[in-house]
């Protein structure tokens, strides 16, 4: 299951996709515009980018040539969705740094299988751990170790853990962790990032407090 972002103003095509790719498994967010899109790609990276190449504030191209500048986001997988057909404008999009294009009109099927292919082409290496002095957390045995002990955590608090340790040093918003661990679908009350927070910290002992509250914005460890 991948975080995939969608730039496409049309909200017709933009409901489609993102009903194709959920249905697939994978998380999925849209963006009307590159100014949306931009604000949410400064939060936390998708696995992938799909870019429309006709928008209202910036052209698909552009998008794709300030990803492929930015060292956070230049390898991240992008795939072109235009209505063009020329040759030339399929190749000028591939040179920008599009790694695939999906000529519109297009079918389902293609989407999540050109979809797929692409994720498995540009997955990166699992990480098998994330260290924060002593604390230890191990991603082939799933397990957290602090000073060489064993803590016990539960599946959510777990995956809380490793977004919190995978992004160390960085602010986090609620909306992103509630994101990424709960699912953008998911209609609990945000009181429920604070209760796991919470019990996070006592079985995380002294390390507790290295997960900081940022008053109004969201949690960070340090």
């Amino acid at each position: 299951m991948a975080l995939i972002y969608i730039v496409e103003d049309d909200e017709s095509i933009r409901e489609i996709e993102e009903f194709a790719l959920r249905n697939a498994g994978h998380k999925v967010i849209g963006f009307p515009d590159a100014k949306s899109f931009y604000r949410k790609l400064d939060e936390i990276l998708p696995e992938l980018v799909l870019v429309d190449i006709m928008l209202p504030d910036e052209n698909g191209n552009e998008i794709v040539r300030r990803i492929r500048r930015n060292p956070d986001t230049r390898r991240l997988p992008v795939i072109m969705v235009t209505a063009k057909t020329a040759e030339i404008d399929l190749i000028k999009g591939l040179e920008d740094g599009a790694d695939d294009y999906i000529r519109k009109p297009f079918s389902v099927m293609e989407l999540i299988s050109r979809v797929k292919a692409l994720l498995r082409r540009t997955e990166p290496e699992e990480i098998r751990t994330l260290a924060l002095d002593e604390l230890i957390l191990n991603n082939e045995k799933r397990e957290v170790t602090i000073d060489g002990q064993a803590i016990e955590l539960t599946y959510k608090e777990y995956e809380l853990l490793q977004l919190l340790l995978m992004n160390k040093g960085i602010v986090l918003s609620r909306d992103t962790i509630m994101d990424h661990v709960w699912g953008i679908s998911y209609e609990g009350e945000s009181r429920t990032l604070d209760m796991h927070i919470k019990t996070l910290r006592q079985k995380m002992g002294i390390y507790g407090a290295r997960i900081r509250t940022v008053r109004n914005v969201g949690y960070v460890i340090e």
